[in-house]
């Protein structure tokens, strides 16, 4: 319960703060006097809540794994363990050239990790503590160099983007084609800020075009984890990437990680037929093969 009113608090937080900067600036009466049919004011509008909430979400999301997680971050090592995970993670981040992470450790009865920040020299990298007690400790640095990667490739940056200029374009689809609908239902008549034809269509067009947006991130995320996982082998060789991800395998897609910090996880959920378009995460055979098979000077 506490996770769930977490995630609906921090996304009224979002809508409320971008209201608030569209009433500030305008950007809501100015898009509104032209019925959000002006292009003008429709992709400034669309380009605010959609591009504008990818990105306080983004800057937002060390707070949010924190504490969605209770992840606690190691300002200073209690104990070997500790001082071995920190080393770690600062070892891989010289090598990946970014700056070093905060590191945190997270309760949680599964083997994952997941990395986050808005900048490459201001991430978080977390570890759960059911990895830290069924991995050896060069298959936790490999997981550890998989996280980093994402962090050296600018994955959640990256995400972030493509996220964002889906959503854009899914508000912005989704009202020039309930215009149409509206007008055809009208019979060529232009309505000032549209009929219920027009508020129909949207609802209707903006879960349809979002599913749509939500395969092509999706399709992003399982390609950045193969290059993730490339990032691992190369920081913590190979042979340990591999002998992490076949030990991950006994996790069978489990995970406690909430919804939102779900396709930052070392591994995600296992579905198949039409769901397997919505995995975050491609399956961990298809990862080690992509390994296996891979040329030794990748």
């Amino acid at each position: 319960m506490r996770r769930i009113a977490l995630f609906l608090l921090t996304n009224i937080a979002v809508l409320l703060l971008l209201s608030i900067v569209c009433r500030i600036f305008g950007i809501d009466q100015w898009a509104a006097a032209r019925g959000y049919g002006g292009m003008g004011g429709l992709l400034v509008y669309a380009a605010v809540f959609g591009m504008g909430g990818a990105f306080i979400s983004l800057a937002m999301s060390k707070w949010t794994a924190k504490m969605s997680t209770g992840a606690r971050v190691i300002e200073q090592p209690q104990n070997d363990a500790e001082r071995w995970l920190v080393d770690t993670v600062r070892r891989h981040a010289q090598n990946a050239g970014i700056g070093m992470p905060e590191v945190a450790i997270y309760d949680a009865p599964e083997m994952n990790a997941f990395a986050t920040g808005m900048t490459k020299n201001s991430s978080l990298v977390a570890v759960s503590t059911g990895l830290l007690q069924q991995m050896d400790r060069e298959q936790v640095s490999a997981v550890l160099g998989h996280e980093i990667g994402h962090v050296a490739n600018g994955d959640m940056v990256t995400l972030t983007l493509v996220q964002g200029v889906l959503n854009t374009l899914v508000i912005v689809a989704a009202r020039i084609v309930g215009r149409l609908v509206d007008s055809w239902l009208s019979g060529g008549r232009d309505r000032d800020g549209g009929g219920i034809g027009y508020f129909v269509s949207v609802m209707v067009l903006q879960l349809v075009f979002g599913l749509f947006a939500s395969m092509i991130v999706m399709a992003f995320s399982r390609w950045r984890e193969f290059r993730a996982d490339a990032a691992g082998a190369t920081l913590a060789g190979r042979g340990s990437m591999i002998s992490a991800l076949q030990r991950l395998q006994a996790n069978h897609g489990e995970s406690t990680l909430p919804q939102t910090m779900a396709a930052f996880g070392i591994a995600g959920h296992l579905a198949t037929g039409f769901k397997r378009l919505f995995m975050s995460h491609p399956p961990l055979k298809e990862r080690i093969a992509a390994l296996q098979n891979a040329s030794p000077h990748a």
